[in-house]
């Protein structure tokens, strides 16, 4: 009797370690499988105002890159031009950049022009020679203060590091540009750029 009453006792213990073992292993298990009660979408943990900064950077974007290839098209003038086709160039080449962010962030860009970028596009396509010119600089030197004014407060106090590394590496070449605006808008045509750094550095 002794032995029998042990070997009951053992094997109720036995049971009892395996099935608290099989409730560790289930709750291991479904924690394991359901990681959105634990954790965050990329998209959750980019702030609110780092993502408005993107998708306003990447609307300027495409509107700096369209209206660049309207210039090369409809400027009248080598330095609006020129000055075009280095907005296609660096626009493109930032506008990749910041899709490259976004898809590590697991952020959905604009792919389309603002209201406004569209109203512009459509006034300058319907203008051409030096009027087209007088009006696409105006407007490049106007965008690219404002450029300018965002993407320093994103440089100085964005909260997501990559995004705000971006607009730091970006700012220098949109002061570039606004030099360059500056001066094929006064008629000066486009500075040398022989020791600028452009966005490819």
């Amino acid at each position: 009797m002794i032995r029998s009453r042990s070997a009951v006792i053992t094997a109720t213990t036995v049971f009892t370690l395996s099935v608290g073992l099989a409730f560790v292993y289930q709750g291991r298990t479904a924690a394991q499988s359901t990681p959105g009660t634990t954790a965050q979408s990329g998209s959750a943990r980019v702030p609110s105002t780092d993502r408005a900064f993107m998708s306003k950077a990447a609307q300027g974007g495409l509107a700096e890159v369209q209206l660049g290839q309207l210039a090369t098209q409809q400027g009248s003038s080598d330095a609006v031009k020129q000055f075009g086709q280095r907005m296609v160039d660096d626009h493109t080449h930032a506008n990749n950049e910041l899709m490259q962010v976004a898809l590590q962030k697991q952020i959905t860009l604009p792919k389309s022009l603002s209201k406004k970028d569209q109203n512009v596009k459509t006034r300058l396509s319907k203008l051409s020679g030096a009027a087209f010119d007088r009006a696409y600089m105006a407007d490049m030197v106007k965008d690219h203060q404002l450029d300018i004014a965002d993407f320093q407060k994103e440089a100085d106090s964005g909260q997501d590091p990559d995004v705000k590394a971006f607009a730091a590496k970006t700012l220098p070449t949109l002061k570039e540009h606004l030099t360059m605006a500056e001066s094929v808008r006064a008629g000066k045509g486009m500075p040398d750029q022989s020791g600028a750094s452009g966005t490819n550095n």
